[in-house]
């Protein structure tokens, strides 16, 4: 399945944002439109096929790479990579120790 498929209803769950910054994945007029309604700027770039290029601040998608990096040093734990743990709570607690491990050794 597609992530951008469970996209809506995972923004539905958090709390209010003014910006969603995703890459090229998320390009599609109907997640755009929530987006729109909802008054959340959308800070995607647009696909190579689309037919209307969509503006695009480079300055806030930059900010991005500093999430793309820290799943970067996620993967790089054999437990978060393999989901080792059996209970979801038990599986975002690692993730979490992990993230705040590698954020804080920088």
């Amino acid at each position: 399945m597609a992530d951008i498929t469970m996209a809506v209803p995972i923004l539905e769950a958090l709390a209010p944002t003014k910006r969603l910054i995703a890459d090229k994945a998320y390009d599609a007029d109907r997640l755009r439109a929530w987006l729109q309604d909802k008054g959340i700027e959308a800070v995607i770039p647009g696909r190579a096929a689309r037919a209307v290029a969509y503006p695009l601040k480079r300055a806030a998608y930059r900010h991005r790479n500093v999430i793309e990096r820290m799943f970067g040093h996620l993967k790089n734990w054999k437990r978060i990579a393999t989901r080792y743990d059996r209970l979801a709570v038990n599986y975002l607690a690692a993730i979490v120790l992990v993230a705040i491990v590698t954020q804080w050794l920088g």
